[in-house]
């Protein structure tokens, strides 16, 4: 359950702590690495690439230092006002963190989208370590793949890490690295807090997460969740939430033959707010058609997304 207590205590002498942006490319494993590192599901996953889509806080406390990671979404070249806003998020992310970590999927050879993240991290000035995640893809015959990422490496002058987001496979080595290169600090949140995202905004990506698993492509990008009301009851938890599309036909896809997608949907989700508040859930769903939602920045605030300038 994320913890709500407030006691933030006072750093003992040489205690670090500091924000650490986490970017790359759409689906590297970004979100798969700030969950296993901070013990705790909070952002969701999935073979869909660009599921981040606010800016998502993740602690994780030690005994010797407090890190805040900043999961942003995956940089590309945006196609509408959605794609804007996502970008421009990770964009602002980079600028306001101690440290960025660069994930790269290190089982492939280095692309023009890891160059151009590297431009941008050089004209950020924001000092950045470079994290080759999928370490246990990794091909036997790796040398092409090592040569473009050391390339990447001489070009910018980084440190590299190797890691698997996925087994846990380097995770220490790259907790110690990032711990090495903070500054002195205090506590900035309570040491067992995991994040600083309210449960409602964590139980409308867990209903998200179960869409895009379920739909794939075919409800890709085009679905807002928005948690309308939440009933605290002695014993069980009854959650309200529409989820909103573009289109009927995408309305149609969700709600299923006889009402069996959503159905399922809620069937899933359920199971996963039940984890996250640890009690029993009670899920109401329903789908409403918002046209054009993505290319409007009014509406996307209102779905509860940062629409920064």
């Amino acid at each position: 359950m994320i913890d709500n207590c407030l006691s933030i205590p006072i750093a003992p002498e040489g205690f670090k702590s500091g924000f650490i942006g986490i970017i790359g490319r759409p689906n590297v494993g970004k979100s798969t690495l700030m969950n296993y590192l901070v013990g705790q599901k909070i952002a969701i996953t999935s073979p869909v690439a660009q599921t981040t889509r606010n800016r998502l806080r993740g602690i994780l406390t030690t005994p010797e230092a407090q890190i805040i990671f900043v999961d942003t979404p995956g940089i590309h070249k945006p196609h509408h006002e959605l794609g804007k806003v996502l970008v421009q998020t990770a964009r602002n992310a980079i600028s306001a963190v101690d440290l960025v970590l660069f994930v790269v999927d290190g089982s492939t050879e280095a692309g023009g989208g890891d160059r151009f993240i590297l431009d941008l991290l050089a004209s950020s000035k924001t000092p950045a370590i470079l994290g080759l995640n999928k370490s246990d893809r990794k091909p036997l015959d790796s040398e092409a793949i090592d040569l473009s990422y050391a390339r990447l490496i001489d070009s910018h002058d980084l440190s590299a890490i190797a890691f698997s987001a996925l087994t846990g496979e380097g995770l220490e080595s790259l907790q110690n690295l990032l711990v090495e290169r903070l500054e002195p600090g205090p506590y900035y949140y309570p040491p067992d807090l995991v994040t600083d995202q309210p449960e409602r905004f964590i139980m409308g990506e867990l209903i998200r997460e179960q869409i895009l698993l379920l739909t794939r492509q075919e409800v890709p990008h085009s679905v807002a969740i928005a948690i309308e009301k939440v009933e605290e009851l002695p014993n069980i938890t009854n959650v309200y939430a529409s989820i909103n599309v573009e289109r009927n036909s995408q309305k149609g896809i969700l709600i299923g033959k006889g009402g069996s997608m959503l159905k399922t949907i809620g069937s899933e989700a359920r199971q996963q707010i039940q984890k996250l508040i640890a009690g029993k859930v009670y899920l109401d769903l329903f789908v409403k058609v918002e046209p054009k939602w993505r290319q409007s920045r009014m509406q996307l605030a209102e779905l509860g997304y940062r629409v920064e300038e």
